[in-house]
C-alpha cells in the first residue's frame, strides 16, 4: 500500500499554478492590439486599391485619333473605288493567221493607225496580184470594145452594117464595163483582205498588257483554244477615272461637278484633286450602290489603271494652297475640354479613362488638330461627362 504522505505527495503535482497563468495572460495582450490595426490597414490597402471596382461604370462615347487632311474639313461622304481608263480596248485581228510581227511589248506607247502587228500574208498578197492581172485585162479589153462599138456606129450611119451587129457591139462595150467594175471590187477586196492581217491602234494610247507571241495563231473571237484573241489591250491614261460606289442613302449627297479628293491606296500621303463627273442613271441591286465616276483635275504618271482608291466627297473646293499640306493629327472638338487654363482629354484604355492634358491647334470643322499629348490611333471620349476623372471605369455607348 502507498503510503499517505506520498500520495499527497502527487497530488501537489497537480495543482494550478496560478502565477504561471496570470503570466501568459499579460504577453498575449499585445497582439489584442495590433491584430485589429493590421486588419484595418489592410482593408483600407485594398479599398484604395480596388476602388475603381466599387464605382459603377459609365456609358461613354469614344472616336479615334487620327490624321486630317485639310480638305478634310469639308469633307461629306466617303467612297472607295478603282481607278479606271474610259477608253481602253483588247486590240485583236478581223483575220485568222499566224503572228509574225509584234512591235510593242508592255509600257510603250502608240499613236493612232501605228502598225502594232502583223499576221503572214502570203496568200494575200498573191490574190491581191490576181485581182489587179483581172483588172488589167479588163481594162485592154476595155479599148478593143470601144473601138468596136465606134466603127460599128460609123458604119451604120453609111448603112454598110446590120442593126444586129451595131446591136452585138454595144453589148460586148457594156460587158467589158461590168468586167471592169467587178474586177476594181476584187482588188478592194483583196486590199481589205490583206489589211486585215495588219493590226493597227485604233488610237492614241499605252499598252497595258501583251496577249500573244510572235508564232501564235491569232483568230476573231479566239475560235479555239490553241488560237489568240487579242493581241495586246492598249488604254488612254489620260482617260483615267475614279469608278467608285456610292451607297444609295448617301447618293443625293452628291451631284455632279462637285469637289473631291483623292488618295490612292499605294500613295497614301499623295491627295489628288477631283471632280464628281458622271453619276451612272443606275443602281446595283446586289450592293445597293450608284456607280459613280470621278475625274482627276491633276494626275501624274504615279496614277495607273486598276489602282484602288478612297474619294472624299467635299462641300466646297479647297484652297490649292493647302492641297499639298502634310494631314494632321485631329479629335473631335466635342472631345477636348478646358480644365483651368489647360485643354484635356480622355484617354479610354483597358475599360478605363485617363485625363491626358493636350496643347490644341487648328480647327478643322468639326475636329482640331492636336500637337502634342496623342498618338495616332488613340481611343478618347467624343463627349466627356464634367465629372468624369482618371480611373473611371467605362463601358462603349451601343445602339
Amino acid at each position: 500500500m502507498t503510503s499517505p504522505d506520498t500520495s499527497k505527495s502527487d497530488l501537489s503535482t497537480l495543482r494550478i499554478s496560478r502565477e504561471r497563468k496570470e503570466g501568459n495572460g499579460s504577453s498575449s495582450a499585445p497582439w489584442k492590439i495590433i491584430l485589429p490595426v493590421a486588419l484595418f490597414l489592410l482593408a483600407a490597402a485594398l479599398f484604395v486599391l480596388l476602388r475603381g471596382t466599387f464605382r459603377s461604370s459609365r456609358e461613354v462615347e469614344i472616336t479615334t485619333a487620327v490624321l486630317t487632311s485639310p480638305s478634310q474639313a469639308n469633307a461629306i461622304l466617303t467612297a472607295s473605288g478603282y481607278v479606271v481608263a474610259q477608253q481602253k480596248a483588247a486590240v485583236a485581228s478581223k483575220g485568222t493567221g499566224r503572228l509574225v510581227f509584234l512591235g510593242v511589248e508592255e509600257g510603250d506607247k502608240v499613236t493612232k493607225g501605228m502598225i502594232i502587228a502583223r499576221l503572214e500574208d502570203q496568200d494575200m498578197q498573191a490574190s491581191l496580184k490576181r485581182a489587179d492581172a483581172n483588172l488589167q485585162l479588163a481594162r485592154a479589153e476595155y479599148n478593143d470594145a470601144e473601138r468596136t462599138l465606134h466603127r460599128q456606129e460609123m458604119l451604120f450611119e453609111r448603112n454598110l452594117t446590120s442593126q444586129a451587129e451595131l446591136d452585138a457591139a454595144h453589148a460586148r462595150f457594156e460587158r467589158v464595163n461590168a468586167s471592169i467594175a467587178s474586177a476594181e471590187a476584187a482588188v478592194s477586196e483583196a486590199r481589205v483582205a490583206l489589211e486585215n492581217t495588219r493590226i493597227r491602234a485604233p488610237f492614241d494610247g499605252t499598252v497595258l498588257t501583251k496577249n500573244a507571241d510572235v508564232g501564235e495563231v491569232v483568230a476573231p473571237f479566239a475560235a479555239s483554244l490553241s488560237s489568240r484573241g487579242a493581241v495586246v489591250t492598249i488604254a488612254d491614261l489620260g482617260s483615267l477615272q475614279v469608278e467608285a460606289d456610292v451607297s444609295e442613302s448617301n447618293i443625293m449627297r452628291v451631284r455632279a461637278g462637285q469637289p473631291c479628293e483623292i488618295v490612292l491606296d499605294a500613295y497614301p500621303q499623295k491627295r489628288y484633286p477631283g471632280t464628281v463627273h458622271k453619276i451612272v442613271p443606275t443602281a446595283d441591286r446586289a450592293k445597293a450602290t450608284v456607280l459613280t465616276k470621278i475625274a482627276f483635275i491633276e494626275r501624274d504618271d504615279h496614277v495607273l489603271p486598276e489602282m484602288s482608291a478612297k474619294v472624299t466627297f467635299l462641300s466646297k473646293e479647297t484652297d490649292r494652297s493647302k492641297a499639298g499640306a502634310p494631314a494632321k493629327l485631329t479629335v473631335p472638338v466635342s472631345s477636348v475640354l478646358r480644365r483651368g487654363d489647360a485643354s484635356v482629354v480622355f484617354i479610354v484604355r483597358d475599360g478605363a479613362v485617363t485625363e491626358t492634358p493636350v496643347e490644341a491647334g487648328e480647327v478643322m470643322g468639326d475636329r482640331v488638330e492636336i500637337k502634342q499629348g496623342l498618338n495616332p490611333g488613340d481611343q478618347v471620349v467624343t463627349r466627356p461627362d464634367p465629372e468624369l476623372t482618371s480611373g473611371m471605369t467605362v463601358r462603349t455607348k451601343t445602339g
